[in-house]
C-alpha cells in the first residue's frame, strides 16, 4: 500500500502514541481548520506523516513506525488517507518560503 500500512518496524503493538506527536498533530489541525494525513514508510527512520490542512498548508512529522503514526492520527482525530489522491494533492498550497528554497536548490545545480 502507498501509506506503508502493510510494512512496520515491529510486529508488536507499541502502545499509545507519544503525547508530543499527538499534541503536534492536534495543534496543526486546529491552526488550519482540520487536516488529513498520508502515512509513508521511510525505512529505518520510521514513518512520515504528511499533514494537509483544510486551508492547503501542509507539514510533516515523523513517528517510529507506521503503526505509531496511524495510532497518533487516530488519537488526534485526523483522517488518514490510504494514498495520495488527486483531490488531496490539488488542495496542497506550498508556501512562498518553500518555492524560494526549491528555486535556490535548482539554481545551485
Amino acid at each position: 500500500m502507498a501509506d506503508g500500512s502493510d510494512t512496520t518496524l515491529t510486529t508488536e503493538k507499541t502502545g499509545p502514541a507519544p503525547s508530543g506527536l499527538v499534541a503536534g498533530l492536534k495543534s496543526f489541525a486546529a491552526e488550519h481548520g482540520g487536516a488529513r494525513a498520508v502515512i509513508e514508510y521511510v525505512g529505518k527512520r520510521g514513518a512520515r506523516i504528511v499533514l494537509v490542512g483544510s486551508d492547503g498548508v501542509w507539514a510533516d512529522q515523523f513517528a517510529e513506525g507506521t503503526d505509531v503514526a496511524r495510532e497518533a492520527c487516530v488519537t488526534a482525530g485526523i483522517t488518514v488517507e490510504n494514498e495520495w489522491e488527486r483531490e488531496l494533492m490539488d488542495q496542497m498550497r506550498p508556501s512562498n518560503d518553500l518555492w524560494r528554497s526549491m528555486a535556490r536548490r535548482t539554481m545551485a545545480r
